[in-house]
């Protein structure tokens, strides 16, 4: 680490500690030559694959689009932030976990929508309607009945 004072190559680090829920590393460094001291934070740099476009079109992966999204279904409904937030964190180890360059716009929002299913029915309801583009009130109905199918039990 360059010496932020002097522009000394050599530095030492005097201290570590984990941040961020263990996220992130604080380090306190010295320049070996200025004596002066500062903080860096050292964090994993994860590659997430680009997006494919039903169009065909790519474009990178943009968390701020799939929380966006995911609000606008969840507004006025009792979810907390925190759980909105794990769900995020999901998709988005789903998506590495992949080991894909390139994923499917489509698996992004099959994603959403297993999520929002386990967070808010209503949610996903108002996000599969516009995700699936339904065109009436009879694809409404059988996205509901589907719904009601699965959170019957078997047996």
């Amino acid at each position: 680490m360059i010496c932020p004072f002097c522009s000394m190559k050599d530095t030492k680090v005097i201290d570590s500690r984990l941040v961020a829920n263990g996220g992130q590393v604080r380090r306190r460094r010295e320049c070996i030559m200025c004596h002066e001291r500062f903080t860096t934070f050292e964090m994993a740099e994860l590659v997430m694959p680009r997006i494919v476009k039903r169009d065909g079109s790519r474009e990178p992966f943009n968390e701020d689009k799939l929380r966006a999204g995911m609000l606008r279904a969840l507004e006025k409904r009792p979810v907390s932030t925190e759980q909105i937030e794990e769900q995020i964190n999901r998709i988005n180890s789903s998506l590495r976990a992949t080991g894909e360059r390139e994923v499917a716009s489509e698996l992004i929002g099959n994603l959403i929508m297993d999520a929002l299913k386990t967070l808010d029915k209503v949610a996903y309801v108002r996000f599969a309607s516009v995700y699936r583009s339904f065109k009436d009130i009879r694809e409404f109905g059988e996205e509901i009945a589907r719904l009601d199918d699965q959170d019957k039990p078997t047996g």
